[in-house]
């Protein structure tokens, strides 16, 4: 397993609604070092370059420099070149902010929730990617209830999001959220002990 500066770091990625965060959350209580790329995507547009250049190439979805979020989502879920736009301007500021977050902790291992991994080229960052697969029709009704979508817009979300189907064929660590949170976490406990006989 090779190494970040003497740090491991495990990506966590899967489609939406498939318990990334959920898994994230269940790391964090197993007392691991845990980081979200949604989280931080949260703050991103207070970076005043991010910003800028968002307002750029997305004119209509800001107000007096303030951003509309939910227009923002409604204009780039519509039209897969204008993601990629948005995609390009966001997601390298992301992820510079989380390897800056990883190596100021010093931790040993370290563990980020990255939604896109696969759409960015970013798995080759990590030594280790677990990929969280989830039924889809389960998916479609987290996000409605989380997001408050309708199946129309949580559908059309997934559609733009990688093939997990094919991702799970790969080589990389599959984690099925298949059950209840019980089972879970049973499943989420037993990656994370193999990862720790690994680092010895």
């Amino acid at each position: 397993m090779k190494q970040n500066n003497g740090q491991i770091y495990v990506a966590v990625t899967g489609g939406i609604g498939s318990g990334k965060t959920t898994i994230l959350h269940m790391l964090a209580n197993e007392g691991c070092f845990t980081l979200s790329a949604d989280e931080e995507g949260r703050r991103i547009y207070d970076d005043p370059a991010v910003r800028k250049e968002a307002e750029k190439y997305f004119p209509d979805c800001f107000a007096a420099g303030v951003l509309d979020r939910k227009k923002l989502a409604q204009t780039v879920f519509s039209d897969p070149e204008k993601l990629r736009i948005l995609n390009g301007i966001t997601h390298p500021a992301i992820m510079h902010k989380l390897f800056a977050k990883a190596r100021a902790s010093g931790e040993k291992l370290v563990f980020f929730e990255v939604p896109l991994l696969f759409e960015g080229g970013y798995e080759t960052l990590f030594d280790r990617v677990i990929v969280v697969m989830r039924e889809e029709g389960e998916r479609l009704r987290a996000v409605g209830a989380r997001d408050g979508l309708s199946g129309e817009e949580a559908a059309a979300r997934i559609k733009n999001q990688a093939d997990y189907a094919k991702i799970a064929k790969s080589g990389h660590t599959i984690l099925y959220n298949e059950g209840d949170l019980a089972a879970l976490k049973e499943k989420v406990s037993g990656v994370l002990h193999e990862l720790l006989a690994q680092i010895g």
